[in-house]
């Protein structure tokens, strides 16, 4: 695998700085190299927040924030409407977005060239984990879009991260995946 750039944008809360971290340990449990790190604006649940993932099969030399992303995955549908998340997103590159919304709608309404991808994600973390925090389903997402590492190995993560609330987590990643529309 080249090097995979994914930027994540969230809030505070939702889990977005832990679905880079789970990722990344997912692929390096796989023998590939990886980062994530978070970038916080205002440190308060709510708040705007970036975080960044890279993957490769070889060493990552560069450590800066992530510019021009292969992916970017909106974990919150209303920072569409306040932030530019396609902002350096490269030519080649897909969106995953958290939306009700489908991804002819998305692309219609934003006018975005890219392909688009859009999964209920919060609806899914309703239904399966009990609260709204749409990190974990939007995991599944990304893998439906990127196949960047092995279900088996972020079930682990998860497993890891969450304990006893795994199975729940898992499921919604799962679901999520299967659930996922994509049009390019």
């Amino acid at each position: 695998m080249e090097l995979l750039e994914v930027r994540w944008h969230g809030r505070g809360g939702l889990g977005a700085v832990t679905s880079a971290e789970l990722v990344a340990r997912a692929a390096i449990s796989e023998g590939k190299y990886a980062q994530s790190f978070p970038s916080f604006g205002p440190e308060r649940r709510g708040a705007p927040v970036l975080a960044f993932l890279r993957v490769s099969d070889d060493f990552i030399r560069i450590r800066t924030a992530i510019y021009e992303p292969d992916v970017i995955a909106v974990l919150d549908p209303g920072l569409l409407y306040a932030v530019d998340v396609t902002s350096g997103l490269k030519k080649n590159g897909k969106i995953i977005i958290n939306s009700r919304k489908s991804p002819d709608e998305l692309k219609s309404e934003f006018g975005y060239k890219w392909p688009v991808a859009a999964v209920n994600a919060t609806k899914i973390a309703r239904e399966t984990i009990g609260v709204p925090i749409s990190n974990t389903a939007m995991i599944g997402a990304l893998l439906k879009v990127t196949e960047i590492v092995k279900m088996d190995s972020l079930a682990e993560q998860l497993q890891e991260r969450f304990g006893l609330r795994a199975r729940v987590n898992v499921e919604a990643m799962k679901r999520a995946y299967s659930e996922t529309v994509i049009k390019e």
